[in-house]
């Protein structure tokens, strides 16, 4: 049973407008995401509260104390003492939302609105925010709308409440709606892109490969992926209010486009691929894989498909797969980038499709492409490319280790001993062929 932990939201209102963050991309949680301040319950917070204002009074200890010290560290104000002075005229517990359990971290958080008789002046935590504005929770809703940010299901269920009835007195609940004895589970963190996840035969501590729906009157369905027949038939369930037009296969790897055959037949849909994909899967699965489905290949500068009024365009990736292909609409505002990364566990540069030197190479093109987000096959959007640049930094520091280590005279073995003291021993196949894929390198660049 995993951990659930208390975490307060705080949504502050004044004369029609809530107050809203964006989260600087190199946090941990949800870089880039439109949200209200707010953040978890510490061990501290259970201790007896120095707070006795009637406002607060209704509420328990700990989420007192976290609300106090959440709104004091991220924008710099002292709620209790503007609550003394008659600065704010209402504490109200609008509901909570519980994370789903097939999270890996998950929270209760609890959602306050806080109302002022007049705009205070902020100064916000330059650490937790990027930016922040005060806003019509309409206006906050056209902005997702039209591709310019990325939302939590809450925190958009929230606000959709708030243009509703900015002072709704009812307590929402937000849980998890999936029943994942029929469904799979799925969000939309940006409008247009909806993000489908399915247990699949990836590669530990992975568990699923998202499969994305995009475009507009009909769907382009990327990488579908079902680990059996059972996670197939949910994911049928899951999609079937959707029109498609056909499947988008990133690069071959199993894991994404297991049962992609199966689909194309049921659904009567095309599939597109880049050439070497194609010819990889033929060589693994037989000539006759394809059968009876249409294939289109694909290469860099190809228009996929349409999402929110714009063409969106293929990128070839190579480096973890010499095929594999990513997407992008014009306006850059977000990049499918496959396996590029991961927000669960590391990406693999092996075999004989894997290439550590254009890997790097690869990694430098997106960061130069500065897409607004990145969006991986295991894991969620994050906002700009910090997450591009820090993994080329680690690839780098990698291959000075792995170059050090080789003047040392150490063999594969004692660098993978010494690299990777601390992995579980099922992958440690998948560390040594980022070894010997740095190793590669090194000599063709004659540095060995």
């Amino acid at each position: 049973m995993k951990k659930i932990r208390d975490a307060v939201s705080i949504v502050f209102e004044c004369h029609g407008e809530i107050f809203t963050i964006v989260r600087q991309n190199f946090l941990r949680n949800f870089p880039g995401y439109t949200a209200f301040i707010g953040g978890k319950v510490d061990s501290e917070d259970h201790a007896p509260t120095p707070y006795n204002l009637h406002l607060l009074d209704d509420h328990p200890v700990h989420l007192i104390n976290a609300l106090v010290r959440e709104v004091k560290e991220e924008v710099g104000i002292e709620l209790d003492r503007l609550i003394e002075q008659g600065f704010i005229t209402a504490v109200d517990y609008i509901g909570r939302a519980l994370t789903p359990e097939f999270n890996h971290y998950r929270f209760n958080t609890h959602f306050f609105r806080i109302a002022f008789k007049q705009k205070p002046s902020f100064r916000v935590d330059e650490n937790e925010v990027m930016s922040s504005k005060w806003s019509t929770p309409t206006e906050v809703l056209e902005h997702w709308k039209t591709g310019g940010s990325m939302m939590v299901p809450p925190v958009r269920f929230f606000i959709e409440a708030l243009e509703k009835d900015m002072y709704f007195k009812q307590e929402l609940t937000f849980e998890n709606r999936f029943d994942l004895d029929k469904i799979v589970p799925w969000i939309e963190p940006i409008v247009g892109v909806v993000q489908v996840m399915p247990l699949s035969n990836t590669v530990p501590p992975a568990q699923r490969t998202n499969a994305f729906l995009i475009g507009e009157d009909k769907k382009v369905l990327i990488d579908p992926s079902p680990k059996s027949k059972d996670e197939l038939n949910k994911f049928f369930e899951t999609i079937k209010d959707y029109s498609l037009e056909k499947i988008f296969i990133t690069h071959h790897h199993k894991d994404h486009h297991q049962f992609a055959v199966e689909i194309a037949l049921a659904k009567k849909i095309s599939i597109e691929m880049s050439s070497f994909t194609f010819n990889k899967i033929k060589k693994v699965y037989g000539d006759d894989h394809f059968k009876d489905i249409s294939v289109s290949l694909l290469s860099e500068g190809d228009v996929l498909t349409q999402w929110n009024g714009e063409k969106v365009l293929v990128v070839e990736v190579p480096g973890h797969d010499e095929g594999q292909l990513a997407i992008m609409p014009e306006s850059k505002n977000w990049f499918l980038a496959g396996d590029l990364f991961q927000g669960v566990g590391t990406v693999v540069i092996g075999g004989e499709e894997g290439c550590m030197t254009k890997y790097m190479q690869t990694l430098q093109k997106v960061i130069n492409l500065a897409p607004r987000c990145v969006i991986p096959s295991h894991g969620i959007a994050l906002g700009g490319t910090y997450i591009i640049e820090k993994t080329l930094e680690h690839r780098k520091f990698r291959e000075e280790q792995v170059l050090e280590m080789h003047q040392e005279g150490l063999s594969e073995d004692e660098m993978l001993k010494r690299i990777y003291f601390n992995i579980p021993e099922k992958i440690l196949k998948y560390a040594r062929a980022n070894i010997q894929s740095h190793l590669k390198k090194l000599k063709d660049e004659k540095r060995l």
